[in-house]
């Protein structure tokens, strides 16, 4: 087996600057989404009652798909879609 030298790496000015405006963003990111947690527990203990629950599921998921990004499409379940559109 080859044994190579051993490699030394430079940290320059400008890896610390991107380094710390990453670290802020991601900071900022983190605020946000506590921020986004303490309304929604805020939310769900104001609402208190039978009725509350079922509604409050739904902001619930409604609140994580924006988080995360999902913005569902149900598909249709006609025959051209589950088929194409076939011609014989």
């Amino acid at each position: 087996m080859l044994r190579r030298k051993p490699t030394r790496l430079e940290l320059k000015m400008d890896d610390t600057e991107e380094f710390d405006s990453v670290k802020k963003e991601l900071e900022s990111r983190k605020k946000q989404r506590d921020e986004v947690d303490v309304v929604g527990v805020a939310t769900s203990s104001d609402m208190v009652g039978g009725a509350a629950g079922g509604g409050d599921a739904k902001t619930r998921e409604q609140m994580i798909n924006e988080r995360i990004g999902y913005k569902p499409h149900p598909k249709p379940n006609t025959l051209p879609s589950l088929f194409g559109n076939l011609q014989f």
